[in-house]
């Protein structure tokens, strides 16, 4: 895995991406708690943007360098080397 010490941008990327799914979490809870009206179809968008972010994390963990385009498309994605528990 990558540190902060030998790949400080890499790593600035990986930890933004965990940041911003912990913030999109939060805010998703909040609204969960406040809306009694929060539809299924706004879970799913609001989820799936959380999940994008942490895949990309997933995808991000190892890498030295920048995703390319169509590895940022791909890293969005459930990543296939990772079991749910």
């Amino acid at each position: 895995m990558i540190t902060k010490q030998d790949s400080p941008v890499e790593w600035a990327a990986f930890m933004y991406e965990l940041e911003d799914a912990q913030n999109h979490l939060a805010r998703l809870i909040a609204d969960l708690e406040s809306d009694s009206d929060y539809e299924a179809t706004n879970l799913q968008v609001d989820l799936g943007h959380v999940f994008a972010h942490l895949n990309r994390a997933w995808h991000r963990r190892e890498l030295t360098r920048d995703l390319t385009e169509e590895e940022w498309k791909a890293a969005s994605h459930f990543p296939s080397d990772l079991e749910p528990l």
